[in-house]
């Protein structure tokens, strides 16, 4: 599990950290309990207001990726989250899982290895750092 930060470490605490760290900790825990490879965090607080944590994982197969989707959405309702939406077919290499504060990306290595999303939010962090 690798955690990425993109914001300035010197934000002040929202009362709902605590509730996003909650959920980010169901979400990997989800995605471990199903064999969900190279599972990244990414702490996008600040550069969006789309989200506030993004969870990208990789499955092995189509049954895989659906699988990983299914259990970070019946965790997170075990645990009193709901899921805003699912979006997208395990036959098409990505699947994404809207919980609000985290939004998980679950992708075939080969559609990960093309989006790049680890790349595309670090830009913002080199941006921060270099500002």
């Amino acid at each position: 599990l690798q955690e990425h930060s993109m914001t300035d470490k010197t934000h002040t605490e929202h009362p709902d950290d605590d509730v996003t760290e909650r959920l980010q900790a169901i979400v990997t825990a989800a995605l471990e309990d199903i064999k969900g490879v190279d599972i990244e965090v990414i702490d996008v607080q600040g550069l969006t207001s789309i989200t506030d944590r993004m969870v990208i994982a990789s499955g092995t197969s189509s049954r895989h990726l659906k699988a990983l989707a299914d259990n970070v959405v019946v965790k997170a309702r075990e645990n009193g989250f709901s899921a805003l939406g699912v979006e997208g077919e395990s036959d098409a290499g990505w699947i994404l899982v809207d919980l609000a504060d985290v939004v998980v990306h679950i992708m075939m290595p080969d559609t990960r290895e093309f989006y790049a999303l680890e790349k595309l939010w670090s830009v913002g962090d080199r941006d921060i750092a270099d500002g």
